[in-house]
C-alpha cells in the first residue's frame, strides 16, 4: 500500500503514517504539503496523511484550503503525542551547536528552550527528519536539528536535550485521505463528520447554523473561519462534529442547507485515538 506523507522516514506524519496502517506500507515521501497533494493527485497514490492542528500553535489553514480543493476526502483522523528533541552528531555539545534547523511547526513549538540561548540561530527547513539525515550524511558540525526520538536512531545522532517544546502535554491531529470514488458517504458506522460553507453576510446567519446543531445534539468539535479570498470580507467556515446517531447528522445536514451555501463534506470517518503517549 502507498501513502503518501509531508517529510521523510522518521518523521511525526511517517511515524502516524506506519502506526495507522501498518509497519510495510511504501511511504511516498514529500517536502511540502502543496508537493504532497500534487504528488497523490499525479500519482493517483490512493492514501495520504496530513497533519491538520497543533495544540500549541494551532491549526494549519492552508491545509484546509488544499484539501477543500482537492479530490481526496477525510477517512480517518489520528492523534500523536509530540515529544522534540535536540539532536546532533555524537561528539556536538550544546556550545559547539551555532544552528538549529527544522520544520518552521517544530520551531514555533519549541521557542521558549532557545531563548536563553543567544548563540544559536534559528533556521527553518522543509522537515525535521530530513535535516537529522542531512546532518548523518553530510558530517555538519555546529548543526543541530529538532526532530523525533526515532530520527535521531535512524541516523545514529545523539540527543542533546529531551522534550524542548514550549508545554509538556503537545498534541497534533492529523488526517488519513483517501481518493473520492463517490458522493455516497456512510454516516452509519462512522461518529464524525467534516464540512465546510458559507454564509450570508447578515447578522445573525451564523448563530442559525449553530443553533441547528444544538437543536439536533450534535456537539461542535472545532469551528474555524477562513477568508474566501475572491470575495472581501467573506469567509468560508470549517466545521468538525461528532454525532451520535445516523438520523440527527442526516437531519441536520439537511437542515443547515437553509441557511448556507457551497456545504460540502470534507469527509466523515471515526473520532481517531492518540496513538503515543
Amino acid at each position: 500500500m502507498k501513502v503518501a506523507i509531508q517529510g521523510y522516514e522518521g518523521s511525526f506524519h511517517d511515524i502516524v503514517a506506519k502506526e495507522f496502517f501498518s509497519k510495510d506500507i511504501d511511504t511516498i515521501e514529500c517536502n511540502t504539503f502543496e508537493l504532497f497533494f500534487e504528488t497523490i493527485r499525479s500519482e493517483n497514490i490512493q492514501y495520504g496523511v496530513m497533519a491538520i492542528e497543533n495544540s500549541i500553535v494551532g491549526t494549519i489553514i492552508h491545509n484546509y484550503n488544499l484539501l477543500k480543493n482537492s479530490d481526496y476526502t477525510i477517512t480517518g483522523e489520528a492523534y500523536l503525542e509530540i515529544q522534540h528533541h535536540l539532536m546532533a552528531l555524537k561528539d556536538q555539545t550544546l556550545k559547539d551547536i551555532k544552528v538549529v534547523k527544522s520544520h518552521e511547526m517544530a520551531i514555533l513549538q519549541c521557542s521558549n528552550y532557545f531563548k536563553d540561548k543567544p548563540w544559536i540561530k534559528l533556521e527553518k527547513g522543509f522537515d525535521t527528519a530530513l535535516v537529522a539525515k542531512e546532518i548523518k550524511k553530510d558530517q555538519i558540525k555546529g548543526l543541530a536539528a529538532i526532530a523525533s526520538k526515532p530520527a535521531a536512531a535512524l541516523n545514529g545522532l545523539n540527543i542533546l536535550a529531551k522534550g524542548i517544546q514550549n508545554y509538556s502535554k503537545n498534541y497534533t491531529r492529523f488526517l488519513v485521505l483517501a481518493k473520492k470514488n463517490n458522493k455516497d458517504y456512510h454516516y452509519k458506522n462512522n461518529n464524525k463528520v467534516s464540512i465546510y460553507f458559507s454564509l450570508e453576510h447578515r447578522p445573525g446567519s451564523l448563530a442559525q447554523v449553530l443553533s441547528t446543531f444544538s437543536y439536533f445534539g450534535l456537539n461542535l468539535t472545532k469551528i474555524e473561519s477562513v477568508p474566501k479570498v475572491t470575495e472581501i470580507w467573506q469567509y468560508y467556515f470549517y466545521v468538525d462534529i461528532e454525532y451520535g446517531d445516523t438520523v440527527s447528522i442526516l437531519e441536520c445536514m439537511e437542515a443547515i442547507k437553509h441557511y448556507t451555501s457551497n456545504l460540502e463534506i470534507l469527509g466523515v470517518y471515526k473520532k481517531g485515538n492518540t496513538l503515543l503517549k
